[in-house]
C-alpha cells in the first residue's frame, strides 16, 4: 500500500517559522552586536580616534591573545574621571578669547562632544601651580576666621571658570585639597614644609568651614576634600607636612565635628593624598576614624597595588588622585605608562577615581610659585588667546572619560596575554566599555564575552577602547518618592523610596540631598537621619534628565527624657563623668574616668525637667546637681556638684547630635559640657567651653539603672542597618542569649570581621572562615556599653552593620 507523506497545515508551518525565525533573530542579536573601537597609539598616528565598527559573532576557535568580559562579578563604582584645576590653569584659560574659551572648556568637560571629564579637583587656596603663595586668611591669630575671604586670585580667576564648567556639566564633582594651612598657623611660619600646631586645630577646621560656606554662597558645592596634598612631602610651595598620626587626631577632634555640626557631613573626608609606597598611613587614619570616606593616592613612589592592599585592610573606599606628565617626556612612552598604571592600574586596584595633575598651562609650563613644578605639562597647553594644543594627559584620560560614565560599575576582565592589559566596566546606561592597552608588537586579539566574541588588531604601544550595547536606551521621564512626607524624632531615621518612571528606563540611578543638613541628612540610598527640630526637604535627582522629586521631612526634638540612671560617657576618650574621690562636699570636682559594670554611684546621673526643655542633672551618690563653679560664664569653668539652687547654672540644655550623641549646653554661660585639653586620661577635669563640635564636647548616655529597678540584668543588643559596600548575601545578627555575634552567608572562605567603636577605634579583630549555610560566631559579651559598628571584608567586597550595647 503506498503510503503518502501528510503537509504541514498552514497554522503549524506559520508556527515553525515564527520560532525559527525568533531564534535566529536572538542568535543575531547576541552575536552581530556592534561594537565600536577608538584609538590612540604610541606613535600619535591614531589620537582618541574613531574606527570602523566590528560586530560580535560565535566564539570559536583558540587565540593566545584573548580579554575575557564577564558582567557578573563587579566592584567599585566609578565617582569620575579628570584633572587637577589649578589656579594657574583658570588665570590661563582666562585669558583666552570667549569663543576658544569655550570650546576648550566643552572640549575637556562636555558629557557628550567632549572628554566628559567629571571630577574637578582644586586646590583650597594657592597649590604650587598658582601665580603665587596665598591663603584666605592672613591674618596671624584670628581663630576666628573674622577676615576670611575667597578675594584675590580664586575669586578672579578660579571661581569664574568653575561656573562655566558647572554650565557645561551640572553634576561635575568638585574634589578640594589645600597645599598648606596659613602660615601663622604652622609651626616654621614658612609656605614651604613645616606643620600645623596642635593649638590651631580648631581654627584651621572652622577654616575649611568657611570656605565651603563661601564657595557654596558662590553656588559651588564641594563633593570632597582631603585634608591635605602630599603629606609627606615638605619640598613644594606651598607644602606642610602631616603625619598619619597628626591627620586623625585634626579630623577626629576637630574637622569631622565641625563639619557635622555645620551641615557638611556629607562632604567626603578622603585621607592621605600622597604615593603609594606608604600604605601604613592611609590604614592608620581609615581604620582610627569614623569620618574619613577613604585615601587618596598618587604613583610618584611605590606600587599601584598598595590601594589593594589599603581597601583590603580598612574596607574603605580609595581614589586615585594625581600623577604628571613631564615636560621632557615621549608621547608614546608617557602614554603607556600611564595606560598600565594610572588608567588601568589604579582601576584594578578598586580606585573610584582617575585624575591627572594639571589640567592646563602656559608655554612656560606656568603660572606657578617660585617652588612650583618647572616641568609639568598640562593637559592642555594655551598657546595663546585663540589657540591651545591637546598633550598626552588629555589622551590618556580622555580614552576613558569619554567613555565610561559616572555611575559606571567596574567588571571582570582578564587576559591570557602578558603585554595586553585590560579594564572593563558597565555604564549605568547598559553599555559596556572595555579599555585595553598593548604595551607589545601590533596583535590581533580576541575579546570575549558570554558565548559571543569578536577578533581586532591592536597597534603596538597602544590603547583601544571597545564600546558596545545599549543602542536604544530608554529616557528618564519622571521620578516620585514616597512618602512625600514625614515627622520624625531626632535620633531617629525614616527611610525614603524612589520610583524611577518608566520602569524600563535605562538608567535608573538617582541622588539625593537635603535642604539642611543640621536638621536631616540623607545618604546615597535614601535613609533619612534626623539631627535636631526643624523642617528640611529631602529631593531625589535622576541621573538621566535630571527629574527631581521631593519630601518633607518635619524633625521634632526627643520628648521621651532620660528615665533612670545612667553612665555620661566621653565619645573622645571613653571615659565616663565621676565625682572626683567619691566627694560628699557641695563644690567636689567632677572629672572622668573609667566605669566598670555601669559604675559606682559617684558615676550614675539622673535628667530631671527643670522646664523649658532644659534639665538639671543630679549625681546618685550624693543628689547633688552638676553646675558651674562660681556661677561662672567664662571658658575653662570647672564643673562641680553643688547644692541645689534655681538658677540657671544648675540646668542644663540637650541637643542630639545623631548616632546617641549629644551636646550638653549649661543654661547661664551658654558653654559646652567639655573635657579640658581635649584629655584621655583618668582624672581629666571637666570644664565648660564655647562648643566647636569637638569630640570632647560630645556625649553618650547609657542607661544603667531603668526608673523602676536598682540596675538592668539583662543586655539588650539593637541592630541597625547601615549602608554596605556588598550585596545582600550576609546576615549579621546578634543571638541575645548568649551574647554572640552570629553570621550567615552564602561566601566561603576566609574573611576579616572587625568590630570598631563610633569613633572608628578598632576594637576587636577575627579572622573567620566562612562555610556556606553554617553560621560562625563571635563572642561580644566583653564589649562595654556603647554603639560598634560590625566590617566583614573578603576578596567579594565589604559589609558593615551598625550594633548598640545597652
Amino acid at each position: 500500500m503506498h503510503k503518502t507523506t501528510q503537509k504541514p497545515t498552514n497554522r503549524v508551518s506559520k508556527a515553525l517559522k515564527l520560532l525559527f525565525c525568533s531564534s535566529l533573530l536572538f542568535m543575531n542579536s547576541l552575536n552581530a552586536q556592534t561594537v565600536t573601537p577608538w584609538i590612540t597609539s604610541g606613535d600619535q598616528s591614531k589620537l582618541l580616534q574613531q574606527q570602523g565598527t566590528v560586530n560580535f559573532g560565535a566564539n570559536s576557535g583558540t587565540n593566545s591573545s584573548t580579554v575575557t568580559v564577564n558582567a557578573g562579578t563587579t566592584y567599585q563604582t566609578m565617582d569620575g574621571f579628570g584633572y587637577t584645576l589649578t589656579e594657574g590653569s583658570c588665570e590661563v584659560i582666562s585669558g583666552m578669547a570667549a569663543t576658544q574659551q569655550n570650546q576648550l572648556l566643552n572640549d575637556l568637560y562636555n558629557p557628550t562632544t567632549g572628554l566628559n571629564a567629571s571630577v574637578v579637583r582644586i586646590s583650597i587656596a594657592a597649590s604650587d601651580l598658582s601665580s603665587s603663595s596665598y591663603s584666605y586668611n592672613e591674618t596671624s591669630g584670628d581663630t576666628n576666621m573674622n577676615n576670611f575671604s575667597l578675594n584675590g586670585p580664586d575669586l578672579t580667576y578660579l571661581i569664574p571658570i568653575i561656573k562655566k564648567i558647572q554650565q557645561i556639566n551640572p553634576n561635575i564633582k568638585i574634589l578640594a585639597t589645600p597645599w598648606s594651612a596659613p602660615r601663622w598657623m604652622k609651626t616654621n611660619g614658612s609656605w614651604v614644609g613645616g606643620s600645623l600646631q596642635t593649638q590651631y586645630y580648631a581654627a584651621y577646621a572652622k577654616y575649611f568651614i568657611k570656605y565651603f560656606d563661601a564657595m557654596k554662597a558662590q553656588g559651588i558645592n564641594i563633593w570632597a576634600i582631603t585634608p591635605q596634598n602630599e603629606p609627606e612631602n615638605p619640598n613644594n610651595e606651598p607644602s606642610m607636612l602631616m603625619n598619619s598620626t597628626e591627620q586623625k587626631n585634626f579630623i577626629n577632634q576637630q574637622l569631622g565635628p565641625q563639619m557635622a555640626a555645620a551641615g557638611y557631613g556629607n562632604v567626603k573626608i578622603i585621607a592621605f593624598d600622597h604615593n603609594c609606597d606608604n600604605p601604613n598611613y592611609p590604614i592608620d587614619v581609615l581604620n582610627n576614624s569614623s569620618y574619613v570616606d577613604g585615601a587618596a593616592f598618587h604613583l610618584y613612589l611605590g606600587n599601584i597595588s598598595n590601594m589593594s592592599v589599603v581597601k583590603t585592610q580598612t574596607g574603605k573606599n580609595v581614589y586615585f588622585t594625581e600623577q604628571y606628565t613631564g615636560a621632557g617626556g615621549n608621547f608614546g612612552g608617557d602614554f603607556g605608562w600611564h595606560m598600565q598604571n594610572v588608567v588601568i592600574g589604579s582601576t584594578t586596584n578598586w580606585s573610584k577615581t582617575v585624575l591627572e595633575w594639571n589640567a592646563a598651562n602656559n608655554s612656560s609650563y606656568g603660572p606657578r610659585t617660585p617652588g612650583g613644578c618647572t616641568t609639568c605639562l598640562g593637559a592642555i597647553t594655551v598657546n595663546n588667546s585663540t589657540s591651545y594644543t591637546r598633550n598626552v594627559a588629555y589622551y590618556i584620560i580622555g580614552q576613558v572619560s569619554k567613555f565610561v560614565k559616572p555611575g559606571a560599575v567596574r567588571i571582570a576582565s582578564s587576559s591570557t596575554n602578558g603585554s595586553i592589559s585590560s579594564v572593563a566596566f558597565k555604564n549605568p546606561d547598559g553599555s559596556t566599555a572595555l579599555v585595553v592597552y598593548n604595551s607589545g608588537s601590533s596583535n590581533t586579539i580576541k575579546v570575549v564575552s558570554g558565548s559571543s566574541a569578536f577578533n581586532y588588531t591592536v597597534p603596538a604601544s597602544s590603547a583601544v577602547t571597545f564600546n558596545w550595547g545599549a543602542s536604544n536606551p530608554v529616557a528618564v521621564t519622571g521620578v516620585s518618592v514616597s512618602p512625600t512626607s514625614s515627622t520624625i524624632t531626632a535620633g531617629q531615621t525614616q527611610q525614603l523610596t524612589a520610583t524611577v518612571s518608566p520602569n524600563n528606563a535605562t538608567n535608573t540611578a538617582v541622588n539625593w540631598s537635603s535642604s539642611n543638613t543640621s536638621v536631616a541628612t540623607v545618604s546615597s540610598n535614601g535613609l533619612v537621619t534626623a539631627v535636631s527640630a526643624g523642617n528640611a526637604t529631602i529631593t531625589v535627582t535622576t541621573v538621566d534628565g535630571a527629574k527631581t522629586a521631593t519630601s518633607a521631612i518635619t524633625v521634632t526634638a526627643a520628648t521621651t527624657g532620660f528615665p533612670g540612671y545612667y553612665n555620661i560617657i566621653s565619645r573622645n576618650s571613653n571615659k565616663g563623668l565621676d565625682v572626683a574621690d567619691n566627694s560628699t562636699t557641695s563644690g567636689g570636682r567632677i572629672q572622668q574616668y573609667d566605669i566598670t559594670n555601669g559604675g559606682g554611684n559617684n558615676q550614675r546621673w539622673k535628667f530631671v525637667s527643670a522646664g523649658n526643655g532644659n534639665y538639671y542633672i543630679i549625681v546618685k551618690s550624693t543628689g547633688m546637681y552638676l553646675a558651674v563653679e562660681n556661677n561662672g560664664t567664662g571658658d575653662g569653668l570647672k564643673v562641680q556638684q553643688k547644692s541645689f539652687s534655681t538658677s540657671n547654672e544648675f540646668k542644663w540644655t540637650i541637643t542630639s547630635l545623631g548616632s546617641g550623641y549629644y551636646k550638653v549646653i549649661n543654661v547661664n554661660s551658654g558653654k559646652s559640657l567639655d573635657v579640658e585639653g581635649v584629655s584621655t586620661a583618668n582624672g581629666a577635669n571637666i570644664q565648660v567651653w564655647a562648643y566647636t563640635g569637638g569630640l570632647n564636647q560630645q556625649w553618650q548616655f547609657v542607661q544603667v539603672e531603668s526608673s523602676t529597678t536598682t540596675a538592668k540584668s539583662t543586655l539588650a543588643v539593637q541592630e541597625i542597618p547601615v549602608e554596605n559596600a556588598s550585596s545582600n548575601d550576609m546576615t549579621i545578627f546578634v543571638d541575645q542569649t548568649n551574647n554572640h555575634l552570629k553570621i550567615e552567608t552564602n561566601r566561603e572562605g576566609s574573611s576579616d570581621v572587625q568590630i570598631f567603636n563610633v569613633t572608628g577605634q578598632p576594637v576587636l579583630k577575627k579572622n573567620v572562615n566562612f562555610v556556606k549555610g553554617n553560621q560562625s560566631e563571635i563572642e561580644i559579651s566583653k564589649l562595654p556599653k556603647g554603639i560598634y559598628i560590625v566590617k566583614v571584608n573578603d576578596s567579594q567586597g565589604s559589609y558593615s552593620k551598625k550594633i548598640i550595647k545597652q
